[in-house]
């Protein structure tokens, strides 16, 4: 049976996990979310001084002061930030990197350059005006629904959504990732890509190739954005699976 350590994304804590860790705790694993810096239960935790290293201090610290091994982390959205460099400081305490609906960030990237210059500008315009100067809101539904994001989400669970995220530290897009940026050559490397992002692999966008190619492993779910609170059955599944 694999340990899972379960990594939000922007605007999440642990409690987006639960439905899918208790479905791998059926399946027999050990199923860990945790909460980063200055989200959910630990948003008094963060300040304007909460970054990108903040996180994956977080990450690293869990594994290391739970003396876990054997270690399958699993990153969604944003958190492929902080664990693409945690899974590399870690080393062979990981035995598995799942991106879900994310990719591996390259040393250098930071969150701000997925998107264009006049995005990230006005990303970090709310910042200044509704994000007390260092936190990123959760942007309305009626933006996120442009695309397939909400897809699989009821009114529930968008209830849920809407209110239990945080406003995001946003020091966490605008750093760097620094140093080394990869896990170790050993490490089994796996994909989860939800409904656009399966798009962006299937019509060959050349900077996502690698992703098609071993070692890489790569599952495809028909759910929006959030497949935890979509679909979480079927997440687990294929973590599961892919921990088999």
């Amino acid at each position: 049976m694999a340990t899972f350590v379960l990594v939000p994304g922007a605007w999440l804590g642990a409690w987006a996990w639960e439905d899918t860790a208790r479905a791998l705790r059926e399946r027999g694993h050990t199923a860990l979310p945790l909460t980063l810096t200055g989200l959910a239960e630990r948003a008094e935790e963060g300040g304007p001084r909460t970054d990108l290293d903040t996180h994956i201090g977080d990450i690293t610290a869990f594994v290391e002061k739970n003396d876990l091994r054997g270690v399958t982390l699993v990153a969604h959205s944003y958190a492929a930030a902080p664990v693409t460099r945690a899974a590399g400081r870690l080393g062979d305490r990981v035995e598995r990197v799942v991106y879900v609906d994310s990719a591996p960030f390259a040393a250098g990237m930071r969150m701000l350059d997925l998107m264009p210059p006049e995005a990230a500008d006005q990303l970090g315009q709310q910042v200044k005006t509704h994000g007390d100067g260092w936190r990123l809101p959760m942007p309305p539904f009626e933006i996120l629904g442009l695309a397939s994001s909400l897809d699989g989400l009821d009114e529930d669970r968008r209830d849920v959504l809407r209110a239990r995220a945080t406003p995001h530290p946003f020091g966490t897009y605008t750093q760097r990732l620094a140093g080394h940026a990869e896990p170790g050559p050993g490490v089994d490397r796996v994909l989860i890509a939800c409904r656009d992002f399966t798009g962006l692999l299937n019509a060959g966008v050349p900077m996502l190739a690698f992703l098609n190619q071993p070692p890489w492993r790569r599952f495809d779910l028909a759910t929006g954005h959030w497949p935890m609170l979509s679909a979480p059955a079927e997440l687990a599944g294929m973590l599961h699976t892919a921990a088999s």
